[in-house]
């Protein structure tokens, strides 16, 4: 069932291209949605963010963040039964000189072409966000927790 689960969970992951990111900002939950493109080796999503949103501030200020990915609503299905994906993550910026980033920035570009002139300006920053914990929702009573592991195996296998 976990393996079902995890290809289902990579597949969503696939599907959607927005994310609900969960900061704590000044001791205070708070709820941002960003767009995100998928790492494969080693797993994360990617994240591009301006240094001026509150967001960024607070992921630099405290790295552990939550994340939710939901299916697109449709037409007669009960939205109480959208599958999701939610990932307790640890967020790192990436520079330059980073291992991780000329691919973080492929993947970025690739899945959202018209943001790449915004690398060329000081004030956006790349983030990897790391699952620590996965949970995965596929409808009513359907809810399963996955390791990082299965799922990074599930999403390698999905991107080939």
């Amino acid at each position: 069932m976990k393996s079902e689960t995890a290809v289902a969970a990579a597949a969503l992951l696939r599907q959607q291209r927005v994310a609900a990111l969960g900061t704590i900002h000044e001791g205070i939950p708070g709820v941002s949605m960003v767009p995100y493109a998928i790492h494969g080796d080693p797993f994360a999503l990617v994240i591009f963010v301006s240094s001026l949103s509150a967001h960024t501030k607070d992921m630099r200020t405290q790295p552990r963040v939550g994340l939710l990915v939901v299916e697109a609503e449709r037409e007669g299905a009960p939205v109480h039964a959208l599958a999701r994906v939610s990932f307790e993550a640890v967020a790192r910026p990436l520079t330059a000189d980073d291992p991780m980033y000329a691919t973080a920035r492929a993947v970025y570009v690739a899945r959202f072409p018209d943001m790449a002139m915004l690398f060329d300006l000081g004030d956006f920053t790349l983030f990897a966000l790391t699952p620590q914990a996965v949970r995965v929702v596929l409808g009513f009573a359907q809810a399963h927790s996955l390791t990082p592991e299965t799922l990074t195996r599930a999403v390698a296998e999905a991107m080939g």
